[in-house]
């Protein structure tokens, strides 16, 4: 493929890309040294891992690497300390932190191209003196602004180490010395900062990639809300758990959060159920390569027989036409959501260490 088509592949994922024309010339670089582009994600471990994280983030991730992007998976542990995430104790941190890697591992993500480094492994002396730099050249409104990267709000009372939070994650873009940071829109604004700041420093700018956030399965209202900001008000959240599907979450709870998910008839935007069929179901065979991607919707024939569709827009179109009931809708996409969680329950019951990892976060009782 060219790099074009590259960018176009990467484009139809339902991604933000700053810029288009930088990405094609990255790309153009790369092909001529003969090397992979680079890519960053970061996490915090935080409790559990519901679908976005895992299944959509594991899609993303192999779409990426068949295009010709490599990995570095940045686990935040000392963020989620200075967020406070489970109590702030790092040996829970660093626990899900492996938990986490577990399930993207039993979920089909291509490990081959993708690697794993702890934030706290790398904050050395030149680390600290760059996330300095990047603190002088901004403003502390400018910094605060940024709030939302660890989801808060610019009027939240933040603690004194949450400030440096956006500047540090900037400075992880630099110390890792990638080509693209590739998070979701709710970190828009940190990479922003970024690329802003990245002539300031002496420093590349970096591409920014952002995907695409999946919705919570109960309805949010986000009236007066545009772009990121709607996007992350409707997000899959862990706050609410009947709002989200977790990747350890059994057949009957699948059943039952399907079977109250806001999915009002003959819509199609702001439609969680479609949601997930569009950007996880449709696209399936990129965690198997034999995935047969058609979804079969078996009904009496009283009220229309069975009905296959063969992709996305077979099914949004009829479902738009009344042609498709949503208690149809949502038994179909709970089948394949289930489906594609049970090599991860199987995983965890098998492997000892994986089952002994997923007791103790289990223990932890903490979601956030």
């Amino acid at each position: 493929m060219t790099p074009e088509q590259r960018v176009d592949a990467i484009a139809a994922l339902g991604m933000e890309i700053l810029t288009r024309d930088e990405l094609i010339a990255r790309f153009q670089e790369a092909d001529s040294q003969g090397r992979r582009l680079l890519a960053y994600d970061g996490f915090e471990p935080s409790g559990n891992i519901h679908i976005a994280q895992g299944l959509l983030r594991a899609i993303t991730v192999n779409r990426m690497s068949a295009l010709g992007v490599d990995y570095i998976f940045w686990v935040a542990d000392w963020f989620a300390l200075m967020n406070n995430k489970l109590g702030g104790d790092l040996e829970k941190i660093n626990a899900v932190g492996e938990y986490f890697v577990e399930v993207w591992k039993a979920c089909g993500m291509d490990l081959a191209h993708v690697r794993f480094e702890k934030s706290s492994e790398r904050m050395d002396q030149e680390y600290w003196l760059r996330t300095i730099r990047i603190g002088m050249a901004n403003s502390l409104d400018r910094v605060k602004r940024c709030g939302q990267i660890m989801g808060r709000a610019e009027s939240d009372n933040l603690s004194a180490a949450q400030i440096f939070y956006p500047t540090m994650q900037a400075s992880d873009i630099f110390e890792l010395e990638v080509d693209i940071a590739q998070l979701g829109m709710d970190q828009r604004k940190v990479n922003v900062l970024a690329r802003e700041t990245a002539e300031k420093i002496g420093k590349r700018k970096p591409i920014a990639i952002h995907h695409h956030m999946l919705m919570g399965l109960q309805h949010v209202a986000a009236e007066g809300l545009t772009g990121a900001d709607a996007a992350i008000a409707k997000k899959m959240s862990k706050s609410n758990p009947d709002s989200s599907i977790f990747m350890n979450d059994s057949t009957e709870d699948i059943a039952r959060k399907f079977k109250k998910a806001f999915c009002p008839e003959k819509q199609i935007e702001d439609n969680p159920i479609l949601e997930y069929c569009k950007h996880i179901v449709f696209q399936r065979d990129a965690l198997s390569r034999n995935a047969d991607i058609s979804i079969t919707i078996e009904r009496p024939e009283k009220f229309g027989g069975n009905r296959t569709f063969q992709n996305y827009l077979e099914l949004e179109q009829a479902y738009a036409a009344g042609e498709v009931h949503p208690m149809d809708l949502k038994v179909v996409t709970a089948k394949h959501i289930d489906a594609l969680l049970e090599p991860v329950r199987r995983h965890f019951v098998s492997d000892v260490r994986a089952k002994q990892l997923a007791d103790t976060v289990t223990s932890y009782s903490v979601t956030r």
